[in-house]
């Protein structure tokens, strides 16, 4: 009876370790640099918008990004329109992460970024309200928008 006994727990330790491993493999696939650069990114929420700012004293909209993308492992380039012109590629849909591009006009170079956060929202730095999470529908950002990235 004994022995059976513990076949039996040697049998769950060994399905249950099996079973750990696939979940974590799924966390890890899922929990990427665009994801913690993200999560980098809300926990700056409210933090106020500062011209050129590029640490949690004060964000500007590419100092947001190129900070939570540095604390998440990935250095990107300084302006939005470095950003917008520079490595990576456009995505045909939308992923957590994307660097989403706005500019004046259709035909003008990027003047602002924010990272897309899924749902149909961005994070980004105001410069009338600081780091806020707002809707890519928001009206005046959806006709300013230009395109988007995967870094």
């Amino acid at each position: 009876m004994l022995k059976k006994f513990i076949v039996a727990i040697a049998i769950l330790v060994s399905f249950s370790s099996v079973f750990a491993n696939t979940s974590d493999k799924a966390e890890a696939a899922t929990y990427n640099y665009h994801t913690a650069a993200v999560h980098i990114a809300e926990s700056y929420i409210g933090v106020p918008y500062r011209w050129g700012g590029m640490s949690p004293a004060g964000f500007d909209c590419s100092g947001l990004v190129k900070y939570s993308y540095a604390k998440a492992g990935r250095t990107l380039y300084r302006t939005a329109a470095q950003m917008y012109y520079g490595n990576g590629y456009r995505p045909s849909n939308l992923q957590i992460g994307d660097l989403l591009f706005y500019a004046p006009t259709k035909a003008s170079a990027p003047t602002h970024v924010a990272i897309y956060i899924g749902y149909g929202k961005m994070i980004m730095a105001s410069s009338s309200k600081g780091v806020i999470i707002t809707y890519t529908s928001n009206p005046y950002w959806h006709a300013r928008y230009i395109g988007a990235k995967r870094v």
